[in-house]
């Protein structure tokens, strides 16, 4: 199990309890780390996520 330590607790990470800031707007994006697993390049201090905004935003510049 994998959790954060805070005020002397013990927080387990789940599905339902990982936040990540959009980059781009600061928007509060939930986080589903089984999207990682099997990524060998994965790294959980670098990676950043879009909100569905800013990543529809992005996707139409690219087209």
């Amino acid at each position: 199990m994998l959790y954060v330590k805070f005020n002397g607790e013990n927080i387990p990470l789940d599905y339902d309890n990982v936040y990540c800031r959009c980059p781009i707007c600061g928007r509060e994006v939930s986080v589903d780390l089984s999207i990682f697993q099997g990524d060998e390049d994965f790294d959980i201090c670098e990676t950043e996520l879009f909100c569905d905004k800013c990543s529809e935003s992005h996707a139409s510049k690219q087209i």
